[in-house]
């Protein structure tokens, strides 16, 4: 697995923040047993102290997007359970990263102060605050590859989730009970919902002309509403727990619907309302991602773009949540409408666009009524074209037609 580009443009700068050379590290400390909550505190450099077992991709690709100089993970990277992607990623990137880590470092250290890590040592000064193992890129290898080994089990418990997700949300799934009515017409039309997961950045790029010419119905969800944003587009849709979305992308006027469980319990709502705003609450056990792709389907979308998201297998099982069988069974309900974000790229690419092709004729409209009427027969010419005029336009305009 390779580190995405853009981070990777970035490691060298790291190196230079960390103050220890090749013999360890000697930076700030920055602590939080949520790793999606650390990184926004994170700054280059920083030694970052997780609990987080089973590293995903996700969390990785944040904490490597923090430019971050070292991870130490209370809790094992890699348990074994199935192959997870985030360790490969930060290992690949010649960030050090240590596992099993003494839970008590959280009580030991203080948030900002300066220390060094050494191999699979923490020091204050001369004092050990805690040691850990360190992982080699040799040592994630076969530790995936163990997990590999393992994963038709997690097969057989993603199916068992996905059956008893059937059996508790199966009136939301079918039915559509607990999803709310939003203003943010979507009848008929294209909608792309932007989730801040795997290479979220680059498929928003990707589509920029797609979105200029079909102008969908925008949804953020989470932090992908923070993406659209730094991408230059305007949510018209924010949907989700609203533990990891700004306070710009919450105030900027799109319509918000909160994620609730099935008791209406919304941790986002006294965050909206302390913003003075409001918001519809969808009613679910499923993700907020589930969420988002239900109510553009729910109210009539006739295309769902979905942009960050998981593609394949691994990347479901990445997330390591009972709630990603949920995702299977959406997927399955939305059906034909739902299209990968590099997909549709990739098709709008490749279609013909009528004004490239008026384009060409107008570019090289001019050389050729220049060269009819210099040459000898140019007079003859124009007595034959000048009665046909109308006729050569209507030709011009079917042929368009054609293409669009």
């Amino acid at each position: 697995m390779k580190v995405p580009e853009a981070i990777g443009a970035r490691l060298s700068r790291i190196g230079r923040a960390r103050g220890g050379g090749s013999d360890g590290v000697t930076a700030p400390v920055r602590c939080d047993r949520r790793t999606k909550h650390l990184a926004k505190r994170l700054r280059p450099g920083d030694i970052a102290v997780i609990d987080h077992v089973d590293l995903d991709r996700v969390s990785a690709e944040a904490l490597l997007d923090r430019e971050v100089g070292a991870v130490l993970n209370t809790a094992p990277s890699i348990s074994g359970r199935y192959p997870n992607l985030g360790p490969r990623l930060i290992v690949d990137a010649g960030i050090p990263l240590v596992d099993d880590v003494d839970p008590e470092v959280f009580a030991r250290v203080h948030e900002g102060e300066r220390l060094t890590l050494e191999g699979g040592t923490l020091l204050r000064g001369g004092s050990v605050l805690a040691t850990g193992t360190v992982q080699t890129p040799e040592g994630v290898t076969a530790a995936m590859d163990a997990a590999r080994a393992g994963i038709g089990v997690q097969l057989e418990a993603f199916a068992a989730n996905t059956v008893e997700y059937l059996r508790s949300e199966h009136d939301l799934i079918f039915d559509g009970v607990g999803v709310p009515s939003v203003a943010t017409p979507m009848e008929g039309r294209h909608v792309l919902v932007a989730v801040r997961g795997y290479r979220h950045s680059e498929d928003i790029a990707a589509l920029r002309s797609y979105i200029r010419e079909f102008r969908p119905v925008l949804i953020g969800v989470d932090g992908g509403a923070d993406t659209l944003i730094e991408a230059g587009h305007r949510p018209d849709i924010v949907i989700g727990d609203f533990d990891c979305v700004s306070d710009e992308a919450l105030s900027g006027g799109a319509e918000l619907v909160v994620h609730a469980g099935r008791d209406g319990r919304a941790s986002g709502l006294k965050r909206v309302r302390g913003l003075g705003r409001e918001a519809a609450a969808f009613r679910g056990a499923c993700t907020a991602e589930d969420a988002a792709m239900l109510l553009a389907d729910d109210a009539g979308a006739s295309l769902i773009v979905l942009a960050g998201s998981h593609s394949d297998l691994e990347e479901f099982l990445d997330r390591g949540r009972a709630a990603m069988a949920g995702m299977f069974l959406t997927r399955l309900r939305v059906g034909g409408k739902l299209v990968d974000a590099r997909g549709a790229a990739r098709l709008h690419r490749s279609r013909i666009s009528p004004w490239s092709l008026l384009a060409l004729a107008g570019a090289a409209l001019p050389a050729v009524v220049v060269a009819a009427f210099t040459a000898p027969a140019g007079v003859g010419y124009a007595d034959l074209l000048a009665p046909r005029w109308h006729v050569l336009a209507e030709y011009a305009y079917r042929l368009t037609g054609l293409f669009t």
